[in-house]
């Protein structure tokens, strides 16, 4: 259950994110509900997943999914560049994250 929460933290955090570039590209203020929204639930299921998972990998990991997201969300969504370096370094973050929970 711990990792369902973790998981779901991760993509609210990047729901947030694709929120908060539609807040500056729109101005639309509804955004800004739904972006605290978003990082409240993203942050109450980070910490429910913490009560299992080890600080240092839990944050790791959450860290990395929404970095990762954003990065997809930004390529998918808003045709940002998809560079081999930016997938390479994407891939460093997914590998790091894998990394750290294989050593704790």
């Amino acid at each position: 259950m711990s990792w369902i929460c973790l998981f779901l933290a991760g993509l609210a955090e990047i729901a947030g994110v694709f929120s908060m570039k539609k807040f500056s590209d729109t101005n639309n203020k509804l955004f800004l509900l739904v972006i605290a929204v978003l990082f409240i639930i993203s942050f109450g299921l980070l910490s429910v997943a913490m009560r299992e998972i080890a600080m240092s990998s839990a944050y790791a990991i959450w860290t990395g999914i929404g970095a990762c997201g954003g990065v997809l969300v930004g390529i998918i969504f808003f045709k940002e560049s998809k560079t081999p370096s930016k997938l390479f370094f994407l891939a460093l973050i997914v590998g790091s994250s894998v990394g750290l929970k294989l050593v704790s």
